[in-house]
């Protein structure tokens, strides 16, 4: 293995494109430079595709975590009711920011590894109508499950005048996003996803009716207050300082997906998960999640006769394969891999075949190439039907 190499395939950060890097490279400007604003002028309309949303999105410097306590802090109250649904560690989290802010949290506790029922939400919603926020997670990197955010709003509009507070850190831009059409109140997301930059961005799109919740919020606190952030954002502005670097990165990137178009981008996607699910079913290792609730982004595989963690280990000193593990109680018991953002099908081939070895080398009783094949098959068929 050469020293330097490494292969990334975890659920997050995600590798850089080239073009990317070179465009963070780039000499730094002044964040209240006319060039900053032009930077910002030009980014804003075209992050409102991605989260498919009219309204403008905000940019702030921080973890995906940051715009999740944001959506959190501008929306609710201390004292305040809420739903959280919670499908893996991510859900749990939304649910631990909820209670740091004293905000009441029923929680709709799913077994990880499945998706969430609309019909188990409305009931809830029915049972607690004081109830001011529902939160929810599009994709569960956790446990690799994609949730039916698409429909979230057909349970809740009806029984409840719940604002629906979605976190799509882990697949926003790498799966179809109708913020809009969904009535989603408020969709955040994250740079070091399927956005292909380094972590240090996080980005959150508000409803009208999640902005007159917001506007009549008191205690928003000071550096994650949104109605700061709106305002400056009109003169294509930040009311802190930003990542510069990373928003030059940010420019390049949605470069990148607009060329590639966001259809071909979401088919690409979806084609890495179908090869790497029919590799691990040829291969008879069990996956964690079933067709229907697994996630375009990440795949966990739950391993029923070697040890996930060992194998992981193994692959990274033998090929420099980064995979992740679980959380929670599923620490030891998967391995997840990640296929987003600067992720193509021949990477996943390629992490295949590496896999195999790593079976092999760890025990288990395999025929090499049997995975391998069984993805190259779905690219074909995919290839044949286009």
């Amino acid at each position: 293995m050469l020293k330097e190499q490494t292969f990334l395939r975890i659920p997050g950060p995600t590798p850089i494109p080239p073009s990317v890097q070179q465009a963070m490279n780039r000499p730094m400007m002044g964040h209240r430079s006319s060039e900053a604003s032009d930077l910002i002028s030009s980014i804003k309309p075209r992050l409102r595709k991605v989260f498919g949303s009219t309204q403008d999105v905000i940019i702030l410097t921080g973890s995906g975590t940051s715009a999740l306590e944001a959506a959190v802090v501008n929306t609710v109250m201390p004292g305040d009711e809420v739903l959280v649904i919670v499908t893996g560690s991510f859900g749990d989290r939304f649910a631990k920011i909820c209670e740091a802010h004293n905000v009441t949290a029923h929680r709709l506790d799913v077994e990880w590894g499945k998706s969430f029922q609309t019909e188990e939400v409305r009931s809830l919603l029915q049972k607690n109508p004081a109830i001011q926020a529902v939160f929810a997670t599009y994709c569960e990197t956790s446990t690799g499950v994609m949730n039916p955010i698409d429909s979230l709003s057909e349970a809740v509009n009806g029984v409840s005048e719940a604002l629906i507070i979605v976190d799509g850190v882990s697949c926003v831009g790498a799966v179809e996003t109708k913020m809009d059409d969904w009535k989603i109140d408020i969709m955040v997301t994250g740079s070091q996803k399927a956005l292909m930059l380094p972590p240090g961005l996080a980005f959150i799109a508000a409803s009208e009716r999640a902005w007159r919740r917001i506007e009549d919020n008191p205690s928003r606190g000071f550096y994650l207050d949104l109605l700061k952030y709106r305002k400056d954002l009109q003169q294509s502005s930040t009311p802190f300082t930003p990542a510069i670097s990373l928003l030059l990165g940010l420019d390049e990137a949605l470069k990148l997906l607009e060329t590639e178009g966001y259809p071909e981008v979401f088919d690409r996607h979806t084609l890495m998960k179908e090869m790497t699910r029919a590799a691990f079913r040829a291969l008879e290792i069990p996956l964690l999640t079933s067709d229907a609730d697994a996630a375009e982004t990440v795949t966990s595989v739950q391993p029923d006769d070697f040890d996930a963690d060992a194998f992981r280990k193994l692959v990274k000193s033998e090929f420099g394969l980064s995979m992740a593990g679980g959380q929670g109680h599923l620490s030891g018991q998967i391995f997840r891999i990640g296929h987003m953002g600067y992720c193509s099908p021949a990477d996943m081939l390629q992490t295949i075949a590496m896999i195999e070895i790593g079976l092999l080398k760890i025990g288990k009783n395999i025929e090499l190439g049997k995975g391998v094949s069984a993805a190259q098959n779905v690219y074909m068929s995919k290839e044949g039907a286009q």
